[in-house]
């Protein structure tokens, strides 16, 4: 069952996600403009449908369970898309979430 939960960012929101997979869980949170997620997602693969995205790590390396995690953690690779959006590596979550709501 994927657990749903509204972010409340600056001046907008975003709908974060968690599925969980047997020991893991993924993780992601997604605007109108693009999304965030967990190690376990292909931001190259999103780039081919010009959608910007990217790859977070969780903060001292312990693996992203939660939304909380997430917005913690640290872009470890944004695709061209996010990169135009100004996202970029060691960035944190909810700052890269941020510039993707607009």
């Amino acid at each position: 069952m994927i657990h749903q939960e509204i972010i409340h960012l600056e001046n907008s929101q975003a709908d974060g996600y968690v599925a969980p997979l047997g020991p893991f869980n993924l993780v992601w949170a997604a605007t109108r403009e693009g999304m965030i997620a967990c190690g376990a997602f292909d931001v190259a693969a999103l780039e081919r449908f010009r959608y910007p995205a990217a790859r977070l790590k969780g903060a001292g390396g312990a693996p992203i369970a939660t939304i909380e995690d997430l917005l913690n953690g640290e872009v470890r690779e944004a695709n061209a898309f996010a990169r135009e959006k100004g996202i970029t590596p060691g960035m944190k979550g909810r700052e890269a979430l941020a510039r993707l709501a607009g």
